[in-house]
């Protein structure tokens, strides 16, 4: 399939549609390791992370996030809001996995109530002043590695987040960079979804960071860590054979790495180019597995027809014991000018669809402060309704190593695709 908005000619992103249905073998499950130092010269040791809590539970949102102010209720800072959760941020050092009620040790010692600001937290995580439930720790998540960041919060509606994240970097065998971004939303309707997505995002991460540094081609790389991915999500079904409604999700990652970008994904989590020269073209560089898109390529409906339709969303490929066969999607481009990359759930793309719309969002200094951008995004989507689970990373894409010297009347070339062989 090609990646809808690049033109004739680029070439398209390896994989095609899932297969005819059937139970696809259960590989070994891969582990997924709780956290990654990166190896890169500069990062100075800072550890990768697969959406760690953000800073600063107890205090105030900083001024950048984009719901700094409705960080207190509409009576100052003492009084109640209607969503405790949403500008709340969830305390350092716990995991992410399990989607439970956070747990700081010790319980009630250090741990001021996000509502009320005042009572403290019993253990059971409830406050001993107002009453209120604290939020989970995965209500909202962000991080921040060098130049890539990640954000993700539940949204409006949902009563968890489903979805989950991985930022890391690495070194190259040349000893240049590689930056990873993973992104994967759990399928609601299964069981376990916010386990899947977490087990998806901790598996295709650390097998790119083990892929890339022995030199592996990134698009093998990606095509390789979807596989470990769907693996680890697999083994999460029961044993019994044949089990319905087996844990699933959909997964989106990019690589940057030697003036190349690499993104591969299954399901409906997206990809978009957008230059940092904003009159120049942004893309899309995914294609949904869902019905809208099958009913588009097919020729038997309109874009916004089929998008408008109640099934539009009805995803066709998926990570899961229960999926069809797989064939991830994989495929890499050269962009010849820098700019920025965005990997999201359609919590965010629901609310900025078209490419040009997610470029009207997205903050001019993205790549220079992609962890505002991601907040602002995810404001974006929050202002619109926040009907689903909201995840986003922004990773920042230099350009190439050495750039020619344009002539004035030499046009810009647009970004290359190349298809995984």
């Amino acid at each position: 399939m090609t990646a809808p908005g690049w033109e004739p000619g680029y070439g398209a992103p390896a994989g095609g549609t899932p297969a005819a249905p059937g139970a696809a073998p259960a590989p070994a499950p891969v582990p997924a390791a709780a956290a990654y130092s990166a190896s890169v010269p500069g990062y100075g040791g800072t550890p990768a992370g697969y959406g760690v809590p953000a800073p600063g539970w107890e205090g105030e949102p900083g001024p950048d996030a984009p719901w700094a102010s409705a960080a207190a209720g509409p009576d100052g800072p003492d009084a109640p809001r209607e969503d405790p959760y949403a500008p709340a941020q969830a305390p350092q050092g716990t995991g992410t996995g399990d989607g439970d009620a956070y747990a700081a040790a010790p319980h009630g010692e250090g741990r001021t109530c996000v509502a009320c600001r005042a009572g403290h937290v019993d253990p059971d995580g409830y406050c001993e002043h107002c009453g209120h439930a604290q939020p989970r720790e995965r209500d909202h998540l962000e991080e921040e590695l060098c130049s890539v960041a990640a954000v993700s919060d539940r949204g409006l509606r949902h009563h968890r987040n489903e979805d989950s994240f991985a930022v890391s970097a690495t070194a190259l065998p040349d000893g240049s960079a590689a930056t990873v971004a993973i992104v994967c939303d759990g399928v609601s309707s299964a069981s376990r979804p916010d386990e899947a997505s977490a087990a998806a995002a901790g598996a295709a991460n650390e097998a790119l960071l083990e892929a890339l540094p022995r030199g592996a081609d990134p698009v093998e790389a990606m095509h390789g860590a979807i596989l470990a991915a769907a693996a680890a999500v697999t083994a999460l079904a029961p044993p019994a054979p044949g089990a319905q409604n087996a844990p699933a999700c959909t997964l989106v990652g990019a690589v940057v790495s030697g003036g190349v970008l690499t993104i591969g994904w299954v399901g409906d989590s997206r990809a978009y180019w957008v230059p940092d020269d904003r009159a120049a073209l942004a893309r899309r560089l995914t294609e949904d597995d869902s019905w809208a898109a099958q009913m588009v390529a097919a020729g038997l409906m309109g874009e916004a027809e089929a998008y408008a339709d109640v099934r539009a969303h009805a995803i066709t490929g998926w990570l899961g014991a229960d999926a069809y066969d797989l064939e991830p999607h994989t495929a890499s481009f050269r962009p010849d000018h820098p700019g920025v990359v965005v990997v999201c759930t359609d919590g965010l793309w629901n609310y900025a669809e078209s490419a040009r719309e997610m470029a009207q969002v997205l903050p001019a200094d993205a790549a220079d402060r992609p962890l505002h951008s991601a907040q602002v995004l995810v404001g974006h989507a929050l202002d619109g309704g926040g009907h689903d689970n909201i995840t986003v990373a922004v990773v920042p894409f230099a350009g190439p190593a050495e750039p020619h010297a344009q002539t004035e009347a030499e046009p810009e070339a647009e970004p290359q695709a190349r298809p995984r062989a």
